[in-house]
């Protein structure tokens, strides 16, 4: 059963003139193009087709919310590290993105990050960006049921030794739900404080 029944797609935002009213609490979720970020959420929030998933990279052109609970929203935010979105869409991006991180709600950001690749300095400059302290960062090392059982547990290992005291760190599958309940954990303990820690 979701811990959050009654989500549902709240709206996208273009610009920064449509944000939605700055209270309450925001929590993105952004990962590399490609990286199972759109088919992550589905799974967190067990809803499938909610947010919408593509094998183009770049499919993500917007910021867009999600309603959890009253004034608690997540914000699905564009993949990263790809060309294939317009020139000018792609402009936008930096604007809109800084546009959420002056937000006096913003206070959680979920990174998704293939296992199989780990985290790279673009991951870690999106931890940086965000100013946030490391219990309102967590990431998700996604598709480890594509790792062996041993290489899944160096990803681990290797990855929480490169984020010591940066954020929070997990295994996680869709395909296999693994990891499901700590994601949700994470997502729910967010909601509950209320707003961000900065």
């Amino acid at each position: 059963m979701s811990l959050f029944p009654n989500v549902k797609f709240l709206l996208s935002v273009a610009g920064a003139g449509q944000f939605p009213p700055d209270r309450g609490l925001d929590v993105a979720i952004a990962g590399r193009s490609n990286s199972g970020k759109s088919t992550a959420i589905n799974a967190i929030l067990a809803r499938k087709g909610l947010a919408r998933t593509s094998k183009t990279p770049g499919r993500t052109q917007l910021l867009n919310y999600f309603e959890l609970l009253p004034e608690r929203r997540l914000v699905d935010l564009p993949g990263y590290g790809h060309a294939d979105a317009p020139g000018e869409v792609r402009a936008k991006w930096g604007p809109m993105i800084d546009g959420l991180r002056v937000r006096e709600c913003f206070g959680g950001l979920m990174l998704v990050v293939d296992s199989r690749r780990g985290v790279q300095d673009k991951d870690l400059e999106l931890l940086d960006w965000s100013g946030l302290p490391a219990e309102s960062l967590h990431v998700l090392l996604s598709k480890s049921d594509q790792l062996t059982h041993s290489g899944g547990i160096k990803v681990l290992r290797d990855t929480q030794a490169q984020l010591e005291g940066i954020g929070g760190v997990q295994l996680f599958s869709a395909l296999k739900r693994t990891g499901l309940d700590e994601a949700r954990a994470v997502l729910k303990r967010w909601c509950a404080q209320g707003g961000p820690k900065k």
